[in-house]
């Protein structure tokens, strides 16, 4: 339809890639993004580690494991039209324990299935000889896993979607989805939208706002925060590239690394905090509203009963910098509390299943003429283009 209105709600990468895509494929339609801040890119695109990831932690088959592939190829692609920056570092996920090997050599199952190129295993020689300041027992090397800068990859998205006749509209904060005939009408206090489709990409609000559209609760988005620590100059050069724990299967997050950033400063983290806002990049922010809902949600209690003890490790890390850094200098000894200091941090939008289960891998809801992304975790700024042909593709073919 040359005449149809088609709203994507939320402005981070992934909202942004669907609708350059959509401007792609359907030329005559009217595409409109919209945000409920200032600026695109400000949650989860803003606050990650800024890392390409190349394949290898996730479920072969998955659509994670599909798109994080194809994506990375887009995103190296579309970074070098662009004048991006993007390099290709390289990571290592070490061993430093020998209850760990066998763990690695499950990895390595895994990133060989999923055809992460250039991966090899190294012994401590090997890691000294890529990082000459890391230590570990063994380790699996990923040449192409590769750093940019996600939210300058969004801007561009941002720009193409203006060029094709698109609009991004900020500060809309959406809090109504009503149905007008075969459209929706879409509500921001007194702003109004009318459109025939909706996309939502509400990232850390995705329930909430799938919600409104009559969606199902579950799964419930839990917000853990990832505090980073900034390692000082003096000892910024001992990183060359990224250097990665060997992850627990139980668990989607990756623990706490070494990143160097396209800008030349090395961090280490993030951690995994339950955070108490939704939007709680510091610790002192509560938001008893969000609080009310991590409660009301039956999976969060059945999820602290199972983890508990790793909640409460995490929790004495992110008070104690010297605990922060005592499991950071297992990779990277000459690297210790005094040689690092605070910066930012992000909150991850953790999907939670009812029985509480932690939801790993992508999951995209249809209700009628309202797609909703329900949980877009890392490696969806990888993976973001490819996220976008895969839903428009589900969407209008």
């Amino acid at each position: 339809m040359a005449d149809e209105t088609i709203a994507i709600i939320g402005a981070g990468i992934v909202g942004l890639a669907i609708g350059r895509e959509i401007t792609l494929r359907r030329p005559g339609a009217r595409v409109v993004l919209l945000e409920k801040e200032a600026e695109v890119a400000q949650h989860q695109t803003g606050h990650n580690s800024g890392v390409v990831h190349a394949g290898i932690y996730y479920t072969p088959g998955s659509l994670k494991a599909e798109l994080c592939t194809r994506g990375r190829l887009l995103l190296r692609e579309y970074c070098a039209e662009r004048g991006i920056a993007y390099d290709e570092c390289g990571k290592l996920v070490v061993a430093v324990r020998a209850d760990e090997l066998g763990r690695l050599d499950n990895l390595e199952k895994r990133a060989r299935e999923n055809g992460v190129p250039g991966l090899r295993r190294v012994d401590p020689a090997g890691i000294r000889e890529i990082e000459p300041h890391a230590a570990g027992l063994a380790a699996l090397h990923s040449p192409e896993t590769a750093i940019t800068d996600f939210p300058g990859v969004a801007r561009a998205f941002a720009a193409d979607i203006g060029a094709a006749g698109g609009e991004v509209r900020t500060g809309f904060a959406v809090d109504r989805l009503t149905p007008q005939g075969a459209r929706i009408e879409i509500a921001a206090g007194e702003r109004r939208l009318l459109a025939d489709r909706v996309i939502v990409c509400a990232g850390i609000q995705s329930d909430r706002v799938a919600k409104l559209a009559g969606d199902a609760p579950g799964p419930r988005i839990i917000p853990f925060r990832g505090e980073y620590m900034r390692v000082k100059p003096a000892k910024a050069d001992l990183v060359r590239g990224m250097i990665y724990p060997v992850p627990d299967p139980r668990y989607p997050f990756l623990g706490v690394h070494f990143t160097r950033r396209v800008t030349g400063v090395v961090e280490v983290g993030p951690n995994a905090v339950l955070a108490t806002a939704k939007e709680g990049y510091r610790r002192t922010q509560v938001n008893v509203f969000d609080l009310a809902g991590i409660a009301a949600w039956p999976g969060t209690w059945r999820m602290a009963r199972q983890h508990w003890r790793t909640g409460v490790k995490e929790v004495l890390g992110s008070l104690s910098q010297r605990r922060y850094m005592a499991e950071a200098m297992r990779y990277v000894p000459e690297i210790g509390a005094a040689d690092v200091e605070r910066a930012g941090a992000g909150v991850r939008a953790q999907a939670l299943d009812r029985d509480g289960s932690l939801v790993d891998d992508f999951r995209i809801h249809r209700l009628g003429p309202v797609t909703a992304v329900r949980n877009a975790p890392s490696p969806a700024a990888t993976s973001s283009l490819a996220i976008a042909e895969h839903v428009v593709g589900q969407i209008f073919e």
